[in-house]
């Protein structure tokens, strides 16, 4: 049984010598710099991919509960659309398939389509979360800001869609979370996050074990980070006194 080697990481990706201080210098790269240039790119493709699956998936979720048909019919079928998709299936659409089609597309790199393929495949869970928070909340509070002279959109944004997304920060959180694990499928198009490192790291230096073990590190820490802000977000925004369920309560 081969014993554990960390000192891997400090090692150069060229030539496989040490490095005194696992940092390279002059122009020379380690597996760690290598390692946390990938974080970067993880975080980067799921930070930006859960911007566009909230601005969206709100608006998505928005359109399912207005009285207009068309606007229901848009939201439910982006929402049946999306999720009924794999995600791995929808960046490969991305990627060869949509370029092909529509020109303009060919200029555009490959992070960008990647990024759009997981926000509107997360985008259309974030649909249905918003739906539900909406329609969980008492009718009566959309009939007392119409009332009061509201229009239905200012009745959404003072009324409506506050409350709403206090309750469903909860799901909010775990998509946050799946968002950086699912950044994985970016390594199917070359993008140079923490699974395509650990791919090509492992191939070259034979040491799956450390190098794997520091990528899970990594996934799990970005997770708990993003847990830990959605916690302090629900507590600080937290209505007391307000339970809803089912569509009733609230006060």
């Amino acid at each position: 049984m081969s014993t554990w080697d960390w000192q891997v990481f400090c090692k150069d990706t060229i030539d496989g010598e040490l490095r005194p201080s696992c940092f390279g210098q002059g122009g020379d790269i380690t597996y760690l710099d290598w390692l946390l240039s990938a974080w970067g790119w993880t975080l980067s493709v799921a930070s930006l991919a859960l911007m566009v699956a909230l601005i969206v998936g709100s608006l998505m979720g928005i359109f399912r509960t207005v009285p207009s048909k068309a606007l229901v019919a848009i939201g439910n079928v982006w929402t049946e659309l999306f999720r009924n998709i794999p995600l791995l299936v929808q960046v490969f659409l991305w990627y060869h398939v949509l370029p092909s089609l529509i020109p303009a597309l060919r200029a555009v790199p490959s992070f960008v389509l990647v990024v759009l393929a997981l926000g509107f495949f997360t985008s259309a869970r974030i649909a249905e979360q918003v739906r539900a928070g909406i329609e969980s909340l008492p009718k009566g509070q959309r009939y007392a800001g119409l009332a009061m002279g509201l229009t239905l959109p200012q009745t959404y944004r003072y009324v409506l869609l506050p409350m709403a997304f206090r309750v469903v920060i909860p799901p909010l959180t775990s998509e946050s979370m799946n968002i950086i694990k699912n950044s994985s499928v970016a390594f199917a198009v070359s993008i140079a996050e923490l699974t395509m490192f650990a791919m090509q790291a492992q191939e070259e230096t034979s040491r799956g074990i450390e190098v794997y073990l520091a990528v899970t590190g990594l996934y799990i820490v970005s997770a708990f980070a993003i847990n830990r802000v959605m916690a302090f977000v629900e507590k600080r925004s937290r209505v007391p006194g307000l339970i809803v369920a089912g569509g009733s309560g609230g006060h």
